[in-house]
């Protein structure tokens, strides 16, 4: 992607903390037809010191049985997003000279795609996965809540993926490139917007205040 500098997050645990918060991926494959698209939930997975994502499809899913097997693939995380409007920079009182703008976080993530059919393994993943997103539950589902044989047959019907991580870029679209009046400008403004993602750009902004970048 392209990724001016003042705009490029080189913190892994950030990076690692917006994959685990947001982990709808879209996953960019290569199919009979050219580039395919899905979407899917995907976990950060550190086990034997090697970096992972982990994941499933379903068995009806072309993904698994057609992609190259030495073609490597991209997962793109998608953070909070939003609007910014020219009004909210002081400057543009001065000379008029401001245009809209959007504001992300995003993570891109280059690896190698691993197909796996074994249930047992895919038995864990379910449970890893379904424990780590009910855990604000108050009354928490979990895999084993439901019959043996139903998971047993849900199961069948899904292949498990493993991309070994080789490389990853974030980008954090924040408004690094305007004057610190300007940031200001917008935090205030996306926090009277009362939304969920203009309220989470704008906390990342004000958590990350930067030197103007020019």
């Amino acid at each position: 992607m392209y990724l001016p500098a003042h705009f490029a997050e080189h913190d892994t645990e950030q990076l690692y903390a917006m994959m685990r918060t947001h982990p709808l991926a879209t996953l960019i494959t290569q199919g009979s037809d050219g580039s395919e698209a899905n979407h899917l939930p995907l976990r950060l997975d550190p086990a034997d010191g090697v970096l992972r994502l982990v994941g499933h499809v379903a068995r009806a899913n072309p993904l698994w049985r057609e992609h190259p097997v030495e073609v490597p693939v991209l997962a793109i995380f998608h953070g909070p997003q939003t609007y910014v409007t020219p009004s909210w920079y002081p400057g543009k009182q001065d000379h008029g000279k401001a245009v809209p703008t959007w504001n992300y976080v995003a993570v891109h993530v280059r690896g190698r795609l691993r197909i796996i059919e074994d249930a047992d393994w895919l038995r864990a993943q379910l449970d890893t996965l379904v424990d780590e997103h009910e855990a604000g539950f108050v009354e928490p589902w979990h895999v084993a809540d439901a019959p043996v044989d139903y998971i047993e047959k849900m199961i069948s019907a899904i292949v498990g993926i493993e991309i070994e991580i080789t490389a990853m870029q974030g980008k954090w679209k924040l408004s690094q490139n305007q004057p610190a009046a300007n940031r200001t400008g917008v935090i205030a403004g996306l926090h009277q917007r009362n939304q969920p993602d203009a309220a989470a750009v704008a906390a990342l902004m004000a958590r990350r205040e930067t030197p103007d970048a020019g």
